[in-house]
């Protein structure tokens, strides 16, 4: 049993007097927001009215709506339909804080991302030098052969290719893992005294997957473009001459 007072709870003849009222508590609600479970109390109408002295009266109404990412439009028509000085605003509107910084850490983790490739490209554009260095006399007796230079470069960028695609799957398939671990068993800890949730949050978006899998095999393919050119410009003569 809890007594709660709220001040100016009633206002009588003799002027306002604090609300006073018992609850029993029946239950701990935990929605992972911090801000909501360290503030907020959740009773009954007839409860709230007997210590607020609202006679049958609310100050707001929440709703409840099927697709959550429909709630800013919802809003807005229940604004257009009831008018002033009635208002709402939705779950967005409301943790705007938080979802400010949560915009701020995705541009951040995505230039942090973005760099991660560039130095994964690099790492294949250094590779293949080194192989086109040490098979330029390989290069020169297929050429001798009658092998094109336009197969060259064919050859080169499609070795490139499948080590960007075998790393990009790789990578994709223990990520979507990590992933499902993360939101399955939520590991990962987060102070409720510092952020606003006490989890770490993971959503696997099919649409995000796909276009980071294809930019990544697409930068993997432009970074086999130096090395196939400078393997396809390899003189044959010049290569084999003191073989």
């Amino acid at each position: 049993i809890v007594e709660i007072m709220v001040p100016g709870g009633n206002v009588t003849p003799m002027g306002a007097f604090p609300g006073i009222a018992k609850f029993r508590v029946v239950g701990l609600s935990v929605s992972g927001m911090y801000e909501y479970d360290s503030s907020f109390s959740y009773v009954s109408l007839e409860g709230a009215d007997k210590l607020m002295g609202m006679a049958g009266r609310a100050t707001g109404v929440e709703v409840k709506v099927d697709d959550i990412y429909q709630a800013g439009r919802i809003a807005t028509r229940i604004r257009e339909e009831l008018g002033y000085p009635y208002w709402a605003k939705d779950w967005m509107q409301s943790n705007r804080n938080l979802f400010s910084a949560l915009k701020l850490e995705k541009v951040v983790m995505f230039i942090i991302l973005v760099l991660i490739v560039m130095v994964a490209a690099f790492n294949i554009i250094s590779t293949l030098i080194m192989v086109v260095m040490d098979k330029t006399k390989d290069i020169a007796v297929l050429m001798t052969l009658g092998a094109s230079r336009k197969m060259i470069r064919k050859i080169f960028a499609l070795e490139g290719l499948l080590i960007g695609v075998a790393g990009t799957f790789a990578g994709t398939i223990l990520g979507s893992f990590l992933c499902y671990l993360l939101r399955r068993y939520q590991f990962i800890r987060l102070p409720s005294d510092v952020y606003y949730i006490s989890t770490l949050p993971v959503a696997l978006s099919p649409e995000i997957l796909i276009l980071v899998g294809v930019s990544s095999i697409l930068i993997c393919f432009l970074a086999t473009l130096y090395p196939s050119r400078q393997a396809s410009l390899v003189d044959p003569a010049e290569a084999i001459r003191y073989e």
